[in-house]
C-alpha cells in the first residue's frame, strides 16, 4: 500500500507518578505537577494519592522538608515518551541544570509503569530506590497496598511495613492538605 500510513496503537498502561517539592509553595507545585499531567491529551488521571511530608534523606547536607504525593495514570506513551512529558513539566516548573539529590520545585518520576521492568542509562523502571523509601511507598500504598513490585514480587505494604518495622513512620500524612484529579483539572 504505497502512501497508506501504519499506526500502531498501542494499549494503555497503568502507571504510577511519584511527585515531589521542596521549593517555594511546595503544595502549589504538587497541584502544578498533577494538573499537567491530567492536561495531557495521551494521560488520564485515574487516582492521586494524600500528601505527605517527610525530611529530606541523602547526602549533600540539609534540605528543607518535602512534600510528597503519588498519581496513578493510564497513558499510551511509551515509558521513555512519559519520561520526556515529565521533564518538560519539570522544565516549566522551574526546574532548570542539574538537581539530583538537590533542593527543587517539582520532582516527577515514573515509580512503576504497568510490570515492565527496564534498567537503562536514562530510565530505570521500577524507580531504582523505591522499595526503601518510605515518602513513595507510604502514598504509593494507599493507592494499592496490594500493588506487587514486578522486580522484587513484593507488595507495596509490605515494603511500608517493613520500612516501619525498622524505622518508625519518616513519611507523616498531612491530611489538611489536599490534591485530587477534580482539583487537578479545575
Amino acid at each position: 500500500m504505497s502512501g497508506a500510513q501504519t499506526v500502531e496503537k498501542r494499549a494503555n498502561a497503568r502507571v504510577f507518578i511519584g511527585l515531589g517539592s521542596n521549593l517555594g509553595d511546595r503544595l502549589a507545585e504538587l497541584h502544578a505537577g498533577v494538573a499537567a499531567l491530567a492536561a495531557h491529551p495521551r494521560i488520564e488521571t485515574l487516582a492521586v494519592s494524600g500528601v505527605y511530608e517527610s525530611d529530606y534523606v541523602g547526602p549533600g547536607g540539609p534540605q528543607a522538608a518535602y512534600l510528597n504525593a503519588c498519581v496513578c495514570v493510564a497513558t499510551a506513551l511509551g515509558p521513555r515518551e512519559l519520561l520526556a512529558v515529565a521533564k518538560g513539566i519539570e522544565r516549566d516548573r522551574g526546574r532548570t541544570g542539574e538537581t539530583h539529590l538537590k533542593p527543587r520545585t517539582l520532582d516527577l518520576d515514573i515509580l512503576l509503569y504497568g510490570d515492565l521492568v527496564l534498567r537503562g542509562s536514562d530510565l530505570a523502571i521500577p524507580h531504582p530506590r523505591l522499595a526503601a523509601r518510605a515518602f513513595v511507598l507510604e502514598p504509593l500504598a494507599e493507592l494499592d497496598a496490594a500493588l506487587i513490585l514486578p522486580d522484587s514480587r513484593q507488595t507495596v505494604g509490605r515494603l511500608c511495613a517493613m520500612i516501619r518495622a525498622a524505622h518508625g513512620r519518616t513519611a507523616r500524612r498531612r491530611p489538611e492538605l489536599l490534591l485530587s484529579a477534580a482539583d487537578a483539572v479545575a
